[in-house]
Formats: structure tokens, C-alpha cells, sequence
């Protein structure tokens, strides 16, 4: 219903727990701003508990985890290790035997598999199996990694059978597989999508995201690295190896701009800070005189809070969002105007009317919601409007795990800054510089993957009518 960026997908994986699957399932509940399409968990208990599970044990639904795990018996996920999936769609259509974990039996075992990220050679690679023989059950590109690694010699080990099957893959991904016997961690070379690591007593314990740690009680311990295989064996010490090569690293910029948590920590930097500081440097290079700063909630709260603070201007919420709106709502019969939006937000005309009010949002994509928006601000009786955009303009989309509209569907493709004012209906538009950008979040500019803003992608992009991927791959040191 927003004109934003979907959500992408959150990781949680617990080992060497006694409530695993339960630990799981608060680590997944943390991170549903990743994913509200689907929610599944895998755990294993080293018996067969359940006749013809072979110790593994799956729950799996469409919706959010709360609902799908409401009044959940958890000992029907029994064991001292599990993984779990928050997911939107980014790579398959929207249906249960897309949710992930995958759970599938292959030459070295059964193998749980989830993944966040996004293949851009999925479409060859699957072509290339079924030719071969292959059989798929879902349309998801994370399949397409269980049958790479199943076609690997059988004399290999299990180490390197997953590493002979990364190999052939490219794209982002973060990856946790649960075996019998172990669990593995993965995150693609160039570091694209979040994976950390915590520790809760004896128990370690991976999630995409920080605040899912927090939520459990578990200690920060480090960022799974870019380009690392991280092997933890029953009974022993976790092993890491490299065995993708080295790549430039450029993990994704709109993490900080969107889609992590506030409270989150990801590439080894806090939030909350860099957003804080991007509305600062807005308001350095944007600034103009008026009467309040307004944010757009939830995505605008913390930039605005830098802004007002930055140009000393008071922070008002003129826009109250009802937070107890669900995914769906039943549309009345008789038409209201911009219905959508005002069932989530809605002006308050007691603090806006007569005021000259800067509107601080995170992006822009399709312009609709915020033409909407602006339309209730003029209502409200607002004397003027300038937004703020927290970011550059977005102008390509996402080909590594967000799931971006069409480049022609993005406003600030197809038109210029003073169109989109135009369009939106605000006096002035002003989006923070690429510049700006990199001091907010402290990094040399270019150090991450900013293609939507750029068109410049790291990785390449997805092979189409047969050809080899458009962009130029950073070198692999030998």
C-alpha cells in the first residue's frame, strides 16, 4: 500500500539451545520489519521424534509470526538447534512452498537452507539444471543453491560440496544451513546483506540484524565476514574458512537508510546515529526557513529529529500513524478519497494549519503516496510545504534482494527534481547529496553498494535474453 521499498528477508539460526525453535521464533518476531509474507522454522533434534521428519522438524505459513505462531505448542519443534526465515517476495511468487527454510534430502543428508539475498545468475543456472534433470518444487533462486550442492561428487566432503556449489552462485546472500551434524553460516564476498553473530551462555546464536540479539539476551560477538564460511560442529569449535576469493566489499547503503531497525547495528555501525546524521546533513545543505519540522512516520522519525535539531526548528507530529492497522483492511463500499493512506496516516490540522512545515521522508519511489500525503497537508490548512529526502534520489532498482519497482516505474528516473516538487504538489524538494550521504554514515564514498541511487552495481546485474551480466564485477584478488 506505501510507495516504498519492500521489505527483504531476516535471517535467526540458534545452536546448542534447549529452546531453539522458541529463541528462533523471538529472533524472527524482532526482525518482521524484514519480511510479512511468510514465516517458517526448522529445527532438529537428533531423534526421530516425529516418524519420517528424520530428526528434523518444520513449521511454516504465510502471514506474520505472530499470527502464524499464536498459541504455537513449541515442543512440536523440538531440539537444541534451529533456523528460521522472515520473508518478502523478492525472487518467486508469494506461496507456502516458497517459504523458507527449504528442508530437502540430498546425497550428504537432509539440509534446512535459508537465504536473504538475491541470485542474479538464478534464471541460467536453473535453466542449465533442468536441462539437465533437475526437478524444482518451487520457484525460489534459493533452490537452486540445494541442487548445486547436491550435484557435487558424493566423495566430497560436506564442507567442500557446499563451497564447490557457492561457487557457481552470484549475487547477495547470507546464508544458514542446518545439517544433522552442524550448521553453517555463509555471506557472499561482497558483504552485501547483514549476518551477525551472538552468544547466549553456551549457545550461539546468527541473525540478520542486532535487535534480534538484544531481544534474547545474547551478546554482540561480531559480524559474520564478507566471503566467510562459518562451520559449527556438534561437539566442537566453530571453524571459519574464505573460500570465495576476495572482493571489493560494498554491503547495502539502504540498510542504513530504510530498512534495518533504529536499535540495529549492521556493518558494524548503529543506526540510529547515521540516520540522525543524515537528517543533520540535510538540513546543512537544504536548509529554509520555516515554522516546524514534520517527519513521515514510522521511515522519517529519526532523520527529522537530526533536521530540527540541526536547523533548530521544533519537531511536530503533525502526521499520527495508527500503529494497529494490519496488512489488509476491507475498503468501504462507498469511495473515500485517498482511503489507503489516511487508514495509516493521518494530519492533524490543530498543529499544521497556517504553518510553514518541512516534511522529512527517507526516499521517494513512486511519488503516489506522497502526493496523497501532501494533499492532506494542504487540507490540513498548511501555508507551505518543502520536503526533505533523507537520501539521493532513487533512480534504479534493486537486483540483490529488495524488491524495487521497474526503473521507468521510479519517479526520479523519469523526471527532475522540480517535476517531482510539481507532481507531488510541495513549494520545494530537496534530497541529500551522495556526499552528504557518506559522511552521515562515516564511510569513503562509494565503499557501499548504492546502486539504486547510482545505477553503478557491484556485483553486476541479472543475465537477460541469454547475455552475460551488464556491469563490470570488481576483480577477485588471486
Amino acid at each position: 500500500m506505501f510507495d516504498k521499498f519492500r521489505e527483504e528477508c531476516g535471517l535467526m539460526a540458534v545452536w546448542n539451545h534447549s529452546e531453539s525453535a522458541n529463541l528462533t521464533y523471538l529472533g524472527l518476531y524482532a526482525q518482521q520489519h524484514r519480511g510479512q509474507e511468510g514465516v517458517g522454522i526448522v529445527s532438529y533434534s537428533g531423534s526421530e521424534l516425529v516418524p519420517g521428519d528424520g530428526g528434523f522438524h518444520v513449521h511454516k505459513g504465510l502471514g506474520l509470526v505472530q499470527d502464524e505462531f499464536e498459541n504455537y505448542d513449541f515442543d512440536v519443534l523440538p531440539g537444541h538447534s534451529a533456523i528460521g526465515h522472515v520473508r518478502y517476495t523478492t525472487a518467486g511468487g508469494s506461496r507456502l512452498a516458497n517459504v523458507q527454510p527449504l528442508l530437502s534430502e540430498i546425497s550428504k543428508g537432509r539440509v534446512a537452507i535459508a537465504h536473504n539475498g538475491n541470485l542474479i545468475n538464478a534464471d541460467s543456472l536453473r535453466d542449465e539444471l533442468i536441462r539437465a534433470g533437475a526437478i524444482f518444487g518451487t520457484s525460489s533462486d534459493t533452490e537452486v543453491i540445494l541442487h548445486l550442492i547436491a550435484r557435487t561428487p558424493n566423495n566430497l566432503p560436506l564442507e567442500e560440496a557446499v563451497i564447490q556449489g557457492l561457487q557457481q552462485i552470484r549475487g547477495a546472500y547470507s546464508l544458514v544451513f542446518l545439517f544433522a551434524d552442524r550448521m553453517m553460516v555463509v555471506r557472499d564476498p561482497g558483504g552485501l546483506r547483514p549476518m551477525c553473530m551472538g552468544i547466549l551462555g553456551d549457545s550461539l546464536v546468527f541473525a540478520s540484524e542486532t535487535c534480534a540479539l538484544d531481544l534474547l539476551g545474547a551478546k554482540y560477538e561480531r559480524d559474520i565476514e564478507p566471503g566467510e564460511l562459518l562451520v559449527v560442529p556438534r561437539g566442537g569449535k566453530p571453524q571459519s574458512f574464505f573460500p570465495f576469493g576476495r572482493r571489493q566489499e560494498s554491503p547495502c547503503v539502504f540498510e542504513y537508510v530504510y530498512f534495518a531497525r533504529p536499535d540495529s547495528s549492521v556493518f558494524g555501525r548503529n543506526v540510529y546515529p547515521v540516520r540522525k546524521r543524515m537528517g543533520e546533513e540535510l538540513a546543512k545543505e537544504a536548509g529554509i526557513d520555516a515554522d516546524m519540522v514534520v517527519p513521515v512516520p514510522d521511515s522519517g522519525v529519526t532523520a527529522a529529529l537530526g533536521y530540527a535539531q540541526q536547523a533548530k526548528l521544533p519537531l511536530e507530529l503533525g502526521l499520527i500513524r495508527n500503529h494497529y492497522v494490519g496488512r489488509t483492511f476491507i475498503e468501504p463500499k462507498q469511495a473515500i478519497r485517498n482511503f489507503g493512506v489516511k487508514i495509516k496516516l493521518n494530519a492533524n490540522p490543530d498543529v499544521l494549519k497556517g504553518k510553514r512545515v518541512v516534511v522529512v521522508d527517507d526516499s521517494i519511489v513512486r511519488g503516489t503516496t506522497s502526493r496523497k500525503l501532501m494533499s492532506m497537508f494542504r487540507k490540513a490548512g498548511v501555508k507551505e510545504i518543502h520536503m526533505r529526502i533523507s537520501a539521493p534520489p532513487t533512480t534504479n532498482p534493486c537486483f540483490y534482494g529488495i524488491d524495487t519497482p521497474a526503473r521507468e516505474e521510479l519517479i526520479a528516473s523519469t523526471k527532475s527534481v522540480e517535476e517531482i516538487a510539481q507532481f507531488i504538489g510541495v513549494d520545494s524538494l530537496k534530497y541529500l547529496s551522495f556526499a552528504g550521504l557518506y559522511r552521515a554514515v562515516g564511510a569513503k564514498e562509494g565503499a557501499l553498494c548504492d546502486a539504486c541511487f547510482s545505477g553503478k552495481y557491484p556485483l553486476g546485474t541479472p543475465e537477460s535474453d541469454g547475455g552475460r551480466a551488464q556491469a563490470t564485477l570488481f576483480a577477485e584478488d588471486s
